[in-house]
């Protein structure tokens, strides 16, 4: 991060809670399990799919892992009760997986198990470096009885391509995406480009073995490149899907859309939003910067 893009993303978190959340609530569906069914289903009415994610994570004690395992049942009956054309997305430190691996295995085999009586989906979102190996060992245990489970793939990690291969030989469902926490340059890649070519490389390798991927970027490059590939490949429809974040790129979300191609929109919820906020702000430097500008012509 650059030392003025810090300082803007300081300056942010400097600003009331209630400043922040007017500029943040264009990326978030709002603070309400209803607000998120709304906004469900205004995507769904455009031919736009969704993927559901109570924010919370990086949670301290197993009672509040619990809570977030409720909070998530709710989403599938939310689901069920209105039609929606979505799944859920999981954070697994929001399980427990910083307390206690086996009480967090326990608690996402309970969503799996609950989105396969409703024929629906969790995908296990990845975290930063600490967590892979834990997340990746919690998935392959789970998917040994339930094939409704996924996990993400991070670009920027050095390791990816080579865990796309291990991955690939079980069948995996993926998220591919180009990663966002703060990594030393020992784990992850640092430009821009050797990113991208890790991205496609590893996207090449899923799509070569058959494997489902959510193509998950706003980078218009990627886009570009991964509708070449797609085409050089020949690949099927049924074997991958575009996948964004709410209110990012919404142009390049409808030009996909109009294009025939599935597009699945990251729909976040919840009271805890600010760190969510603040995360899309250290990816986001012009953000951030339009922020503290936008703030300062209130004054």
């Amino acid at each position: 991060m650059s030392i003025i893009h810090n300082l803007l993303v300081k300056t942010v978190q400097m600003m009331p809670e209630n400043i922040v959340w007017l500029f943040s609530k264009k990326y978030i569906a709002g603070k309400t399990l209803q607000n998120a069914v709304d906004t469900v289903k205004d995507l769904n009415s455009k031919g736009i799919l969704a993927t559901l994610d109570v924010l919370g994570e990086s949670i301290t004690t197993k009672e509040e892992a619990i809570e977030s395992k409720r909070k998530a049942l709710e989403v599938f009956d939310a689901i069920v009760n209105n039609k929606l054309n979505a799944n859920l997305s999981i954070k697994p430190t929001q399980m427990g997986l910083a307390i206690d691996k086996e009480f967090a295995y326990q608690q996402i085999l309970e969503l799996v198990k609950r989105a396969d009586e409703i024929n629906n989906f969790v995908r296990i979102d990845m975290e930063d470096s600490p967590y892979t190996d834990l997340t990746f060992e919690v998935y392959k245990r789970i998917y040994e009885d339930y094939s409704n489970v996924g996990v993400v793939l991070q670009a920027y990690l050095k390791r990816t391509s080579n865990d796309a291969i291990i991955l690939n030989k079980l069948g995996t469902n993926y998220r591919l995406c180009k990663g966002i926490y703060i990594e030393p340059a020992t784990v992850a890649y640092k430009d821009k480009q050797a990113i991208r070519d890790n991205y496609m490389k590893t996207l090449e390798l899923i799509l070569k073995n058959g494997n489902y991927v959510g193509i998950a970027t706003h980078d218009k490059y990627l886009i570009d490149k991964s509708y070449e590939l797609i085409k050089d490949m020949n690949v099927s429809k049924d074997k991958f899907e575009f996948q964004m974040l709410l209110g990012v790129r919404e142009d390049l979300r409808d030009k996909i859309n109009k294009d025939g191609y599935k597009i699945r929109i990251y729909v976040p919820f919840g009271e805890d939003w600010y760190k969510y906020s603040i995360r899309r702000l250290q990816e986001n430097p012009q953000l951030a910067g339009h922020i503290v500008k936008e703030f300062f012509a209130f004054r």
